[in-house]
């Protein structure tokens, strides 16, 4: 079978790369792709924007395509799978009725209330004289979201009212565009933060091993939010016993959620969750794709080979696939970023190294990248994730950044406390 991937970032590198592990894929096509699918073995780019759904569907049927797997939220958005399915295309991601689960968080927040979904208090303004009125009343620390796609820069963890205020300020201002036309202000949650992603295919939902990212920029959990700088799998924060409590009480309801609005949903589920110090998992947001960067650490340990996963998602016969397998041990994942990601940063810079980091049994899945006459080159923010495997934390954080150290480029930033809090624990 050969395969597209629709995308062009770590996620989507690692969703190729892990296709090709499989003995029934015989090539995959990435659109657009990066500078690592173009030298990815089996792997190939085909220049076509990821909105195109004529010309998707047109090379898919001409090449014999079995599967298409949309990486991104906004093609999802756009409602890319629903045209493609219109064409006869097998599609893994849902229709753009369903991607509204991450493309506007007020609708999202709705169906979680009428699931009973825990989740966060919250409010949701559409003028920012309201919405400034409202953090007055309820006070700091406060959580100001723009209510549409913002990349995952559209989230401000305010610890004061004046920074609750200019969050929203710019949001209505245009800061994320047409993402920043409504406000969800939520209450503040303390705990450890866990991703937990899901594959459904309409009747039946299975999470996949839970994983834990770092958002903010700044080590130590400092700074801005970004589209996230690290993560590292499976996570201690979710034994199993709360894992069988979040199926039953925000994967469940969340997909009866779904087919109550008459939603057939097929692809991703993905949890953001607050897992509170009392041990109560609450919901900050959902997303309707495989997560960026926890893609890349928990592909890797998957041994049920992805192909069939995301076909029976696609033939609803989710049900009766044996458990999903995992690889013993665990994952580390380090993204490289341009100095000053997430807001402005240099472009073009010339990447060494690859063949060393990999040559430590790393992967190298480019994030920001394309090949130039031979040469890969920065062209994103986030640039790099290198993902290493270890029997314990301490070693797969360990051969994550021994990769690190053989790649370089000129205004290289990453974080050097990736897995803080689990590498004092295994």
């Amino acid at each position: 079978m050969k395969a597209i991937v629709i995308g062009s970032g770590g996620r989507e590198h690692a969703m190729a790369w892990t296709l090709l592990q499989s003995p029934n894929v015989t090539a995959v096509v990435c659109i657009p792709g990066n500078g690592g699918t173009a030298t990815l073995p089996g792997c190939s780019n085909l220049a076509m924007s990821v909105d195109d759904v004529e010309g998707i569907a047109r090379f898919s049927l001409v090449q014999n395509i079995g599967l298409v797997a949309v990486g991104p939220e906004q093609p999802l958005a756009d409602g890319v799978a629903d045209g493609l399915r219109a064409e006869g295309i097998t599609v893994f991601g849902p229709s753009q009725e369903g991607a509204q689960l991450e493309a506007s968080k007020a609708w999202a927040k709705a169906l979680m209330q009428e699931a009973g979904i825990p989740t966060a208090a919250s409010a949701v303004f559409d003028q920012a004289e309201a919405a400034t009125a409202y953090v007055d009343e309820q006070g700091a620390p406060i959580v100001i979201k723009a209510d549409g796609l913002a990349a995952g820069k559209g989230v401000t963890v305010a610890m004061s009212v004046e920074e609750a205020k200019d969050a929203i300020a710019a949001i209505f201002d245009g800061q994320f565009g047409a993402a920043g036309k409504r406000v969800v202000i939520e209450e503040f949650l303390t705990g450890q933060e866990a991703s937990i992603m899901a594959v459904t295919d309409g009747l039946t939902i299975r999470p996949l091993m839970p994983a834990q990212d770092h958002k903010q920029v700044g080590e130590g959990d400092t700074g801005p939010n970004t589209g996230g700088m690290g993560a590292y799998a499976p996570t201690p924060v979710v034994p199993t016993d709360l894992l069988d409590r979040i199926q039953t009480d925000v994967l469940e309801p969340a997909l009866q959620g779904l087919k109550n609005r008459g939603i057939d949903y097929r692809g991703v589920v993905y949890a953001g969750l607050m897992i509170t110090p009392e041990g109560e998992p609450k919901v900050i947001e959902f997303n309707c794709r495989f997560g960026d960067p926890e893609t890349q650490v928990v592909l890797p340990l998957l041994e049920t080979p992805l192909d069939k996963i995301m076909l029976a998602c696609c033939e609803q016969r989710l049900e009766s696939l044996p458990p999903f397998e995992w690889k013993s041990g665990y994952a580390a994942c380090v993204v490289m970023a341009a100095e000053g990601y997430p807001g402005k940063y240099p472009k073009g810079m010339a990447i060494s190294g690859i063949d060393a980091a990999t040559d430590t049994g790393a992967m190298v899945f480019h994030a920001g990248t394309q090949l130039e006459r031979g040469v890969v080159k920065a062209s994103g923010g986030r640039i790099l994730g290198v993902t290493a495997l270890g029997d314990g934390f301490g070693d797969a954080i360990a051969n994550a950044y021994r990769a690190v150290n053989n790649l370089q480029f000129e205004h290289a930033y990453y974080r050097q406390d990736i897995g803080h809090r689990v590498r004092s624990q295994f």
